[in-house]
């Protein structure tokens, strides 16, 4: 059976992937960015936006596990968009046209909406499932492949 992999999940010391007050200016709230510099510092971080450079040590190996052998994400719907996301029927994540995840990603959320196929291999799903469930779909589109935790 394949496996449910947590990781590049930045959580701060005091327990919180997303700062209050998200906002559609503001996904990630009063915090910014700021758990997430140390990826966006990595080689793999700058090769991703088909740039050159960035550090090569252990958080670009941490960080470049993003993607092999992943099949599937599930992620809630606050890491999708900032709340009113759900209001907007052309909103389409934070990502831009071609999100970073290459897989089916199943959105969890009480407030389903048709799916959303983007560039390179991203289609959001949104479901109004229990997470058992939730694994239990991701799995089978992953195929034989692990399914990734997103926030």
């Amino acid at each position: 059976m394949s496996d449910l992999r947590v990781h590049n999940f930045a959580i701060s010391l005091d327990g919180f992937a997303t700062g209050a007050d998200q906002a559609p200016d503001a996904p990630f709230g009063h915090a910014g960015e700021r758990l997430h510099e140390w990826m966006f510092a990595t080689r793999f971080w700058k090769e991703t936006g088909g740039g050159r450079g960035g550090s090569s040590g252990a958080d670009h190996a941490f960080a470049a596990m993003h993607g092999p052998g992943i099949g599937a994400e599930i992620m809630g719907a606050g890491k999708f968009g900032p709340p009113g996301w759900q209001d907007d029927p052309d909103y389409k994540g934070v990502w831009g046209v071609s999100p970073p995840f290459h897989t089916p990603v199943f959105v969890l959320t009480h407030r389903p909406r048709p799916s959303i196929e983007m560039e390179g291999g991203t289609t959001f799903h949104f479901l109004n499932a229990s997470p058992a469930e939730a694994l239990k779909t991701a799995r089978e589109a992953a195929v034989g492949q692990d399914t990734r935790l997103g926030g």
